[in-house]
């Protein structure tokens, strides 16, 4: 079995700190890093790249709506063509940085609230991903597992990583549990690496209304703001690797 093991990353900017990136680096095999929307700003863009580079960890852009206040996180009313505009310049510049520091910039994953919308409302999904192959189309997708995002990523031709989370729960129609709600959250690390096998293994996870909710899992998520998250990653990489799961970056179809 193989799988991705992918994190937030980049997240501070300018006097304000978020997240242990050198800690949560060593563990993953890809890094999503954010673009000065949500969080991040071009030092921290520059800083995260080259950590990445050192550590061999795969580069992707995570671009997000355009709320520092509100890291992202809340659902925002904008027309398709701002969708489009939005993603090209934050996976714009992060490919400047990529290509600065001579890195292959290899995925895009849409952040927070853009991620969400997107996995239910397929003409935002569509404008996302349309901006990303105008970019280059041989970037990889990341988006939810069996949503309207990796739907509208394959069919515009895009290489689409399916993504599940080993730090989130579910509910009954596939999507994730909204934070702020009970049990939203995952922080037991038991708990989540038999969550991850159960998706690699059997192609379902549980929803917190006790069903069972097909899946495809090709990149397993933890977020690099949650408390302890270097130690919750070490501790999911660490199980799976005595599982016999092989952690690796997805390779991108670029001839």
């Amino acid at each position: 079995m193989q799988i991705d093991f992918n994190s937030d990353l980049g997240e501070s900017f300018g006097l304000y700190s978020a997240g242990n990136d050198a800690n949560v680096l060593p563990y993953i095999t890809s890094a999503n890093i954010a673009c000065g929307f949500h969080a991040g700003d071009a030092p921290t863009m520059r800083k995260t790249v080259a950590r990445a580079k050192a550590l061999g960890v795969a580069v992707g852009a995570h671009p997000g709506l355009p709320d520092l206040q509100g890291f992202g996180r809340r659902e925002m009313q904008l027309s398709m063509d701002e969708a489009y505009a939005f993603v090209v310049y934050q996976v714009g510049a992060l490919k400047g940085f990529t290509a600065a520091a001579g890195v292959e910039l290899r995925h895009v994953k849409p952040h927070g609230a853009l991620y969400n919308m997107a996995a239910r409302d397929r003409e935002l999904a569509t404008a996302i991903c349309q901006a990303i192959r105008d970019v280059d189309a041989a970037l990889i997708l990341f988006g939810l597992a069996n949503s309207e995002l990796t739907r509208a990523g394959e069919a515009l031709g895009l290489q689409v990583a399916h993504e599940v989370f080993a730090d989130r729960s579910y509910q009954a129609d596939g999507t994730l549990t909204r934070r702020g709600t009970l049990g939203a959250m995952i922080e037991d690390p038991e708990v989540a690496t038999a969550q991850i096998l159960t998706m690699l293994h059997e192609g379902r996870v549980r929803s917190q209304q006790g069903t069972w909710v097909s899946v495809r899992a090709d990149s397993v998520c933890i977020h690099g703001d949650q408390p302890g998250a270097p130690q919750f990653a070490r501790a999911i990489r660490q199980a799976l690797e005595e599982q016999g799961v092989l952690l690796q970056a997805p390779c991108t179809n670029k001839p």
